[in-house]
């Protein structure tokens, strides 16, 4: 009889063993899934502020108003270019003068 039971207890002890690589496995799943969406985040952070010092740049700067220009007529996708289709790369202010100073 004991070999009935042996038996029993290997396989409530495989079933165990089973059940923990299954949890760890989604805990491990759980711990990927997090690191790459901080990792997401923290790259649309970066090009949000990218693009708002590439903006406030274009309106000091004829060179990078210019560069702003180009990059946005040649973005690849339409709906990308869509989304500024009513707006205009800022004029730079002329040199000399600080727009923010009065005068």
């Amino acid at each position: 009889m004991f070999g009935g039971e042996g038996r029993d207890l290997a396989e409530t002890e495989l079933e165990r063993a089973e059940k923990r690589y299954v949890q760890a496995k989604a805990r491990l799943q759980a711990l990927k899934n997090r690191e790459s969406t901080r990792q997401r985040k923290l790259d649309t952070r970066r090009k949000v502020i990218l693009g708002g010092a590439l903006m406030d740049l274009a309106e000091r700067d004829s060179g990078a108003a210019a560069m702003l220009d180009r990059l946005i007529r040649n973005l690849p996708r339409e709906h990308d270019r869509k989304a500024f289709a009513d707006w205009r790369t800022p004029a730079p202010a002329p040199s000399g003068s600080d727009p923010e100073t009065p005068s």
